[in-house]
């Protein structure tokens, strides 16, 4: 039962890291290495705006979301449209531009036990015999409502439906009038308020410190890899999978292989089947 409960609160962690990569990478086929950068960020921005200014925590958090969606957005709009369609152009700029963001949080003193964000409800309870905290708890929920957002999102609004067809076919968008560098920007606002969102809820179970947006970033790439790059569903899936391989190798070899449960996720993807459980890439594509 541990290892129900807890994995399934791992999974749920996993995907909200890995869900704003997948947004941008399946809407507009950019591999986001900031994404790491934005989470931190957002736990940062929150930290000094509850702590420093003594803003309400509630108050707090949607700021830090606002402002972590427009660097995103002003990211791809400054610097990666200039790149948009060179692969390696865009993952070393991006990369670099998370690995400037993450040492100057660095260098502002974002190291150590100092910033700690507070969890949202104190306390705990036994579910099933098993001893749960309520912010656990919350990570569900919160996963829970960010898929279901995303999917009514997607399919029940204009703009959910215009970056719907860019994922789908970018150059049918394109003849039917949809700017795609509008619709870029929109998702990379989106992916990073995303990985904001997983920030606020995951933050509070430990400390904000550079070394986590490195660790996201990882845990997003394998999650995306795993369940196909692009496909949301294969990230949910991929998530379920690596998480509950994670708990079980946690209980059996210790804390220290759940990293290396992701990597070897990542190498035994590549050899078997390169394009993920959902990708779309083509199975001649995959042999060469």
């Amino acid at each position: 039962m541990d290892i129900l409960i807890y994995g399934t609160v791992n999974s749920v962690a996993l995907a909200l890291y890995a869900l704003g990569f997948a947004l941008v990478y399946g809407i507009c086929r950019l591999p986001n290495f900031a994404h790491g950068a934005f989470y931190v960020t957002a736990g940062f921005i929150t930290w000094q705006l509850l702590k420093i200014l003594g803003i309400p925590y509630f108050i707090s958090a949607l700021l830090a979301l606002v402002l972590v969606g427009a660097l995103g957005a002003a990211m791809y709009h400054f610097i990666l449209e200039r790149i948009r369609g060179m692969a390696i152009s865009e993952i070393i700029a991006s990369y670099a531009i998370g690995l400037a963001v993450l040492e100057s949080l660095r260098e502002l003193g974002l190291k150590g036990a100092t910033f700690i964000l507070p969890t949202f409800v104190e306390g705990g309870m036994d579910l099933l015999g098993v001893p749960l905290d309520y912010q656990r708890i919350i990570v569900i929920g919160m996963g829970v409502v960010i898929v279901g957002f995303l999917w009514t999102f997607v399919n029940q609004t204009r703009l959910g439906l215009a970056l719907k067809g860019m994922a789908q076919d970018e150059r049918a968008a394109l003849t039917l009038g949809i700017d795609s560098d509008k619709m870029a920007v929109v998702s990379m606002a989106l992916g990073s308020m995303f990985a904001g969102v997983a920030a606020l809820v995951l933050l509070p179970l430990g400390n904000i410190v550079v070394e986590q947006g490195y660790h996201v970033l990882i845990m997003a790439v394998a999650v995306c890899i795993v369940g196909g790059l692009g496909s949301w569903t294969g990230a949910i899936l991929a998530a379920f999978i690596i998480g509950f391989a994670q708990i079980i190798t946690e209980v059996t070899l210790g804390t220290h292989f759940k990293v290396v449960v992701a990597l070897m996720a990542i190498i035994i993807t590549l050899i078997i089947r390169p394009s993920g459980i959902f990708g779309q890439q083509k199975e001649l594509e995959e042999r060469v």
